[in-house]
Formats: structure tokens, sequence, C-alpha cells
């Protein structure tokens, strides 16, 4: 389903609608900003001229394999004469194009086009307002940029949480879970136990006082947690496991983590543009 957005352009509400990296435009939102009483027949008088159904054809060779050339054709053939009239919805109907939409609807209706079209149309309504409009349009994509950046960022790290807790869990499984009790409920005693060491060493608090804590929030504290505290995470697991075969008790091993932990931490946060996390990996006492 088409993601729907509102980019202000000159005080001007333009609707936008993305799905899968095609944004289209509301030619009917660009006209109310020439003829706010009757976009609709902006459209029309644009789609009128000769020149306009050629780009529109064009578009639609290159980017619509089914494409009606016979339809267009005759289409073409009557552009620009004093009798031709063309709404969005007859072009649509008669060629199969997919570059130009329209959508029903008192709110959020109206006429939509592919970017490349939206814009060829606001050269011919106001090539100034195209200048700001792609101006705005570069910095929501700038924005989102960031934002997908930001995300892959924190899954990258959360992946590879997961991952060394695996070689954790075998450190655990190895060195201090009993012979015979492998898939029983007393291994499950350990791992829990050596995740809320790890827990502690970072966080500051176990997995049950978080979520004692934070009785709305979905999922565990981990799921919570920022980027840098994920990669600290990960470290953390990596050290306890080789910590954990060295055979140092369970105490010995939190002195370590944390101290580590508050090291690294403060590490991060020294570094030139790097996010100042929230509180929670105070030392513990």
């Amino acid at each position: 389903m088409a993601k729907k957005i509102t980019l202000t352009v000159q005080e001007t509400d333009i609707a936008i609608l993305s799905d899968k990296d095609q944004d289209f435009f509301s030619l009917t939102d660009i006209t109310k900003r020439v003829n706010p009483d009757n976009p609709a027949m902006i459209v029309v008088n644009w789609m009128r001229n000769k020149d306009t159904i050629e780009f529109l054809g064009a578009w639609e060779i290159l980017y619509n394999p089914n494409f009606n050339l016979i339809e267009f054709d005759k289409v073409k053939s009557e552009a620009g004469t004093n009798r031709f009239i063309l709404s969005a919805g007859k072009w649509i109907e008669a060629t199969g194009a997919v570059g130009i939409v329209t959508k029903a609807g008192r709110y959020g209706g109206g006429t939509f086009a592919h970017r490349d079209i939206a814009l060829e149309f606001c050269s011919w309504v106001s090539p100034v307002f195209k200048l700001y409009l792609i101006k705005e349009f570069q910095r929501l994509k700038d924005i989102e940029a960031e934002q997908n950046k930001q995300t892959l960022e924190w899954s990258l790290k959360r992946t590879l949480a997961k991952v060394n807790y695996l070689i954790h869990t075998d450190a655990v499984k190895e060195h201090l879970v009993p012979p015979r009790v492998y898939n029983t409920k007393a291994e499950s005693i350990y791992f829990a136990s050596e995740a809320d060491l790890l827990n502690m060493a970072l966080f500051g608090l176990s997995a049950k006082q978080w979520r004692e804590a934070n009785p709305e929030q979905k999922g565990n504290m981990r799921d919570h947690a920022s980027a840098e505290q994920l990669l600290v995470l990960a470290n953390l697991e990596n050290l306890n496991a080789e910590f954990i075969r060295q055979e140092l008790s369970q105490n010995d091993r939190l002195t370590w983590l944390n101290e580590i932990a508050i090291h690294q931490m403060q590490l991060l946060l020294n570094v030139p543009g790097m996010k100042r996390l929230t509180d929670g990996h105070e030392k513990l006492t």
C-alpha cells in the first residue's frame, strides 16, 4: 500500500503517494497554486497540448510494457486541434497509462502523476514553483535516506548481538551447565543468569527490573537499546564467553564487564558527531 505524505512548498500542501521508490505527486494540489477554484480544468488544458501528449506517450513507452500504442496514435493525431479535449481518466482508459492515476474521494482524491510527469506539469504551470518543489522534495529524500541508514545500522548491530549470543551460550553450555542437564529447564536458568549479568554490566538492571519499570513497552530492554549500546553488548558477549572459559566467577566477570562497558561507552561518547546516549550504563557498586 502506498504511503501518503504531504510536502509544503511555498505555503501550498502537495500530497505525495510513495510506494517502492515510486513517487506520485498530486497534480490537483499543484494546480491549486494558480487556480484553487477549478484545479481540474488546469490539468485538462495541459493535456490538450500536443507536446504534452507526446511527452506522456514517450514516458509510457519507456516504463509501461502494456501501453496501448494504437490508441496512443489516435490520441496523438487529435491532440492540438480545437475540438480536442482529454481528461486524465480518458487517457488512462484509452491507453492503459500508468504514469497518471486518479483517486476518488472528497479528501485526498484527485489526479496524481509520477514525479517525472509531475515536474513536467510544474514547468507548464510555474517554472519557479517547480524549482521550489524540487528543492523541498530533495530535502525530504535526504531525511528519509538518513533515517533508513540509521535503521539499517541498528538492525545490523542487533543481528551481530544475536550472533554473538550463540557464541556466548555455547560457552555457558561447555563450562557452567552440569552434565546431563542439556535441553532441560535447569539449562535455561544458567542462560537467564548470564544474560542478566550482561544486562547489569551494560544497563545497570536486570531484564525483570526493566519490565517492571516499563510495563507499557513491547519486547525486551535490548530491543529498545541504541545502536551504540548494541555494539558494546556484542563486545561484552564475546568477552564474557572468554572469561567463562578462564573459569572466572560471576562476580569477577560482572566487575570486569562493567568496567569495560563504561570505558567503551565513554569512548563512543567522545567520537565526533556521535549521538548522545541515554543514561543507563552507570558503574555498578
